[in-house]
């Protein structure tokens, strides 16, 4: 299958320091893609270069062909390229409804409007309440959001990650401080909703990465270090030193 995503000999120095160093990759159209490794490995920093939350210091970055070098997070959005973060990045103030509206909004003409009558955005609700119910959520459309246990607020992420209806969604560390059953239950979402796009997906539990994962990329001190299955990377040898090594063996 074609690449949707590619960089080459992509690099990000902070004062001389690599935290991204000369990294190939590619990621095909329609698959689940983890990137794994220890901590400090350059995992994050990868993703927030593929989303334009920073500029490479060299190197290139491709989206269904077109480069995207240096474009900054709104415009590679708009494009259809979407990520969310490891912490919670929700309005606890406003309802689980509402939340997704609000992303439903951007999408509009509606943002750049002011003093707006409560019926303006009566009719995003279909479509909020649709994104709800994929995620599990829609019994609980009317609650504030900081009423949601933590598992049930990741899932509420993932719906407000879906309202712009990206072709691929950058996931950074989703199971991240959830007890083993939301574990197990953000697990079956994220293979639910991956049907008909591609998912690039930063994560520590392997166990997640295994039952989810088409293609995985190992990193270290910013680097590849490994590709490939998860038979493939699990038994290689690199791997298992670099997690050893950097502490991370509790994951596996």
């Amino acid at each position: 299958m074609a690449a949707i995503v590619e960089t080459r000999d992509l690099t990000k120095s902070f004062s001389g320091f690599r935290a991204v160093d000369g990294v190939s990759l590619a990621v095909e159209e329609g698959s689940i893609h983890a990137i794994i490794g220890p901590n400090g490995a350059g995992k994050t920093s990868l993703f927030n270069l593929l989303s334009g939350f920073i500029a490479p210091t060299s190197g290139s970055i491709a989206f269904c062909g077109r480069d995207i070098t240096g474009m900054d997070a709104p415009r590679i959005a708009r494009l259809g390229m979407v990520r969310s973060f490891q912490i919670n990045s929700i309005f606890t103030h406003l309802s689980v409804l509402d939340n997704v509206k609000v992303a439903l909004e951007a999408r509009t003409d509606l943002p750049s409007r002011f003093w707006l009558p409560g019926t303006a955005t009566k009719r995003l609700e279909p479509r909020a309440l649709e994104l709800l119910r994929d995620v599990g959520l829609e019994r609980e459309h009317r609650l504030l959001a900081a009423q949601l246990p933590y598992g049930r607020k990741r899932a509420l992420e993932l719906a407000i990650s879906l309202a712009p209806d990206p072709q691929i969604l950058l996931l950074d560390e989703p199971t991240a401080g959830m007890a083993t059953d939301d574990v197990g239950r953000i697990s079956k979402l994220i293979g639910r909703i991956a049907a008909g796009r591609t998912v690039v997906l930063v994560e520590h539990n392997l166990s997640v990465v295994a039952d989810l994962s088409q293609r995985i990329t190992v990193m270290q001190r910013g680097k590849v270090l490994v590709e490939g299955t998860y038979e493939q990377v699990r038994s290689d040898q690199r791997v298992i030193d670099a997690y050893l090594g950097g502490g991370a063996g509790a994951h596996a």
